[in-house]
């Protein structure tokens, strides 16, 4: 029976009469993400603390961000990545690594000399600037959030249009926001019985390098120009050697007013009686192009239609679960983060680079994106009948091929090393963590092999160069420990609680299972297309070194003493994130399972580390050890009710975690090359789907 796509996902739109300090809501398109209180737009970013990892400097939760909005603080001399760059000693000799002088690893404040502390904050994602009331659209007085009552906002996903009704100092208003589908613009729409005309207040701040607030206030390091005509109006920015501009288009004449450097008040004129005023705001990046006010940016009607038609769209096709039926209480809570999360991802993680962990609302990191996350994010998208969502990311990889082909050639390999924590120009960011990860390299092969999934052998053409680059480098990387091929130190597995000893690790269980698995796929696409075989892929393939086992489990990594209980439980990963290989056993890896949920430090876990779990729990034949670690509950399996995955107040929100869930969702809903129907799921679960593809098996 086919599911009611428009009944199922009204019923997990958002409803709410009060503030939600964690939980703003968010719109976007993947491109431009903007987060709202609730008067619909920014008009209160103190009701949204973000403390980021620093209290002493503390930003806001509501976000206009955009993929292009990035900054750089200048410096003369500007420092090269070089003057990051220290040798390590190993099985291949002498090898330069990105790192850091002084050590960390993940605690307390980061440290490092200048040169390496600029190459970190830099670049750093922009915030745009805040859109909210101006006070004169109330009366004379600055407005304060003591003057605001909220009365009801609710966001409606099969739309994408927020609709937020409030009073301030007894005036009451209704605002509707939406985001265009693919343009980086906003509509509002503003209705009020105020006597004063509306008006709103635009304020632009200086890029930041702080881990997580992205708004320095600055007045003399960054410029604000503001032209008007009629209907339209244009507000130019410049900071340092980044430009972008702000193209307005109302339904009424504007007028426009700039009390302050960095602070524009639009205002419109002559509103009709009973009309709303209704405006575009579109952002675009590079300089002003001419003196002349440039109306750029669309009716706002058509950005209301534009939204409307697409996520209609969006949800009517792709993938869908429906557990309405089932008798397990738990079902209602699992379907509302399985709905929020399939629309936060859009919105955040299906641009053209990839997705930081905080998405387009505030920075982490500084708004770098950590490839190693680009699966957590964005793999669902090609299970969920959405692959053309993933695709919009991988072109960036093409951008920076050959920087990670330099990269492995430092390092005496051949083909591409990818990098770990970038902004989109590609170069790594100095870390005593990130540069000596290993399980990202896969990643791009799990990408592709899901896309030939779903879209056939024209996906294999597409990304065969990406491909069969990654397996270069990864037949190329292991080392001869013995006459087995090693996954040789210095690095640092996915449970990065091991880092100190870097310089002494090899052979982390689930990289080495993920390298097999990598390698066999690569191995198997050349066949697909016709091409002569790689002698030395199989060779490497072949030679990875067996897995270990101690006491009837598989260990995270091969070291005689260490055995840690913190942190990601990634040896889990080896089955399930990894789909089956010769070289894990299930019984023993079901063992394996059964061990870390019964003595893990869940305190030191994080979003995505729960789905991972699940997948594993799925693949063993576990159904109710799958949906028990989904809805696991523990302090970073918390899902708000704006959907986002909250970790604690340095990372408000975690994509990760949302992707992976829909990823472990998928698996357990569709599951795998020679499994039944909803093989994840135990007793008590009535699992309706439709356009999910099975994954691997």
């Amino acid at each position: 029976m086919t599911i009611d796509r428009r009944r199922l996902v009204d019923r997990h739109r958002i409803r709410r009469t009060t503030t939600e300090p964690r939980s703003p809501l968010q719109l976007g398109n993947g491109e431009l993400g903007l987060s709202v209180d609730v008067t619909g737009m920014q008009t209160f970013p103190e009701l949204h603390p973000h403390l980021g990892r620093d209290p002493g400097d503390p930003g806001s939760l509501l976000g206009t961000q955009s993929q292009w909005g990035w900054h750089t603080t200048p410096r003369d001399p500007r420092p090269e990545l070089r003057s990051a760059t220290h040798t390590f000693d190993t099985a291949r000799g002498p090898v330069p690594y990105v790192d850091l002088s002084t050590r960390t690893f993940g605690e307390g404040p980061e440290t490092g000399t200048e040169d390496e502390l600029w190459l970190r904050e830099n670049p750093h994602r922009l915030m745009l600037g805040w859109i909210g009331l101006a006070a004169s659209s109330v009366g004379e007085e600055q407005l304060s959030a003591e003057d605001l009552r909220p009365l009801g906002q609710e966001l409606d996903l099969w739309t994408g249009i927020a609709e937020s009704v409030f009073a301030l100092r007894g005036f009451h208003f209704t605002v509707r926001t939406a985001v265009h589908p693919t343009r980086d613009a906003l509509a509002l729409s503003i209705d009020t019985d105020s006597p004063y005309p509306p008006a709103l207040r635009f304020r632009f701040p200086y890029g930041s390098g702080a881990w997580g607030n992205a708004v320095r206030w600055e007045d003399e390091a960054h410029t604000t120009t503001v032209k008007s005509r009629g209907k339209a109006a244009q507000i130019s920015r410049t900071l340092d050697a980044t430009h972008y501009r702000v193209g307005l288009l109302g339904n009424q004449t504007m007028s426009t007013a700039q009390p302050a450097r960095h602070e524009v008040i639009l205002t419109a004129q002559a509103l009709a009686e009973d009309q709303p005023w209704s405006i575009t705001v579109d952002f675009h990046p590079g300089p002003t192009q001419s003196d002349h006010v440039e109306s750029v940016a669309v009716p706002p009607e058509q950005v209301f239609e534009a939204s409307r038609g697409w996520w209609e769209r969006h949800w009517s096709t792709g993938g869908i679960v429906d557990l309405s039926e089932s008798t397990d209480p738990r079902a209602a809570e699992l379907e509302r983060r399985i709905v929020l999360s399939q629309y936060l991802t859009a919105i955040n993680c299906s641009g053209s680079t990839p997705p930081q962990e905080t998405g387009l609302m505030v920075n982490s990191w500084r708004g770098k994106f950590h490839l190693e996350m680009h699966w957590w994010h964005a793999a669902h998208f090609a299970v969920w009948g959405r692959p053309e969502l993933l695709e919009r990311s991988l072109a960036w990889y093409t951008t920076v091929l050959t920087q990670a082909q330099q990269t492995a050639a430092a390092q005496g390999v051949t083909g591409a090393r990818w990098p770990k924590q970038v902004g989109p120009d590609g170069a790594e960011t100095p870390s005593d963590i990130g540069p000596f990860l290993l399980w990202q390299q896969p990643h791009l092969i799990y990408f592709a092999e899901l896309l030939r999934r779903s879209k056939g052998l024209k996906a294999a053409e597409q990304y065969a160069e990406l491909v069969f680059e990654t397996a270069e480098f990864m037949a190329t990387h292991p080392v001869d420990d013995g006459g087995a091929a090693s996954l040789g130190a210095p690095l640092i597995p996915a449970q990065e609680c091991y880092g100190e000893v870097k310089d002494e690790l090899a052979d982390p269980t689930f990289e080495l299972v993920y390298w097999r698995w990598g390698l066999d796929t690569a191995i198997r696409w050349r066949e697909l297309l016709d091409l002569e075989p790689v002698d030395h892929w199989e060779r490497t393939r072949d030679a990875l070194r067996p897995l270990e086992t101690r006491e009837g489990v598989y260990p995270a990594i091969r070291h005689p003493v260490l055995d840690r209980r913190t942190d990601h439980p990634s040896v889990l990963g080896a089955l399930g994130f990894v789909p089956s290989t010769e070289m894990v056993e299930n019984a023993v890896m079901e063992q394996t399972l059964l061990e870390v949920l019964q003595d893990w430090s869940w305190e030191t876990t994080w979003g995505w580390d729960y789905p991972m779990i699940a997948m594993c729990a799925a693949r063993v034949g576990r159904p109710e050890l799958a949906v028990d670690a989904l809805l696991m509950p523990a302090a970073k399996n918390t899902y708000l009710s704006n959907g986002h995955n909250w970790q604690n107040e340095g990372l408000p929100l975690y994509l990760p975690g949302n992707g992976g869930l829909l990823m472990a969702v998928g698996l357990m809903a569709a599951g795998w090359d020679g499994t039944g129907d909803a093989p994840g799921f135990p007793p008590g679960f009535t699992v309706k789907h439709e356009g999910l593809t099975p994954l691997p098996g």
